[in-house]
């Protein structure tokens, strides 16, 4: 799911500023980019994000501003000179002039700080800043999960009010059916066996029920729409959209009529919105 986090929180030397953000993905692909002063900290901060927002292409981002006397800093002038070059070499080649010192300065580590370690407060304060932008992510993400659960159950009450369209339709195949078979037995009746009539009737009637398909159908579409509502339910729902497809394609299969094959299709289509936003569910 997407979603986007920001918190920042400082001490009486340092200034942190986290920033999240979420594209949907099937697992966590997560890209951190860090200060060099905290590259200490990325194992937690992976197990933190991960934890707590499960799966998703995330990036991460941490600025780092120091505040009053903090100690002695200088100027990398090795990193900015291969800062420079790069850019010069980039601008050149795209046919772009820019300010390229200016831009260098925003760049991480151009400046290096006397102290190199960092304090317990410091990481603890880190933990804070991450942990409130996690929580402002995670609501972005429920507001989103709000309009997919509202979307997704109003797909499933259409497919649910299709299955009644076709009952009338289910109910004139079958009589037109039983009506040509009568009519062909009126005509061969002397010569026709009537108890195997009888019998590759049921057996042909018999392959074209689809009760228990209809049956199936609701029962998974109920099941879904209980299932979103647990914790974590995406591989689940992924799951049961797979079953109610078994059960739409055995219903087209089986219904020779024009008018059921028409409202299979339009299930086929809410059902292909179901999946597509069951996608960005955890």
């Amino acid at each position: 799911m997407t979603g986007y986090g920001k918190a920042s929180a400082q001490s009486e030397n340092i200034k942190l500023s986290v920033e999240i953000r979420s594209l949907n993905s099937k697992t966590m692909d997560l890209n951190m980019r860090l200060p060099q002063l905290f590259r200490s900290s990325e194992i937690e901060l992976r197990k933190l994000v991960t934890q707590e927002l499960g799966r998703g292409k995330v990036d991460f981002s941490l600025h780092v501003e120091r505040l009053g006397a903090s100690g002695e800093s200088a100027l990398n002038e090795p990193l900015i000179q291969s800062y420079i070059q790069e850019l010069k070499r980039i601008s050149g080649n795209l046919g772009a002039e820019t300010d390229v010192l200016s831009l260098v300065m925003r760049l991480p580590d151009v400046i290096q700080h006397d102290r190199e370690e960092v304090s317990e407060s410091d990481e603890q304060l880190l933990v804070q800043a991450t942990k409130k932008a996690i929580h402002r992510l995670n609501d972005f993400r429920s507001e989103e999960g709000e309009s997919m659960h509202r979307d997704i159950k109003n797909s499933i009450g259409k497919i649910e009010a299709l299955l009644v369209e076709i009952e009338p339709y289910d109910e004139d195949r079958k009589e037109g059916v039983r009506a040509k078979m009568n009519k062909l037995f009126e005509e061969f009746g002397e010569q026709l066996d009537r108890n195997r009539f009888e019998q590759e009737l049921i057996y042909y009637f018999e392959k074209l029920d689809v009760n228990e398909e209809k049956v199936r159908l609701r029962q998974h579409c109920s099941y879904f729409i209980e299932t979103m509502l647990t914790d974590r339910p995406g591989k689940k729902l992924g799951f049961i959209s797979q079953e109610i497809g078994r059960e739409i394609n055995t219903l087209g299969s089986k219904s020779n009529q024009a008018e059921m094959q028409r409202i299979v299709v339009q299930m086929k289509d809410e059902l292909e919105k179901i999946k597509e936003l069951a996608l960005n569910i955890l």
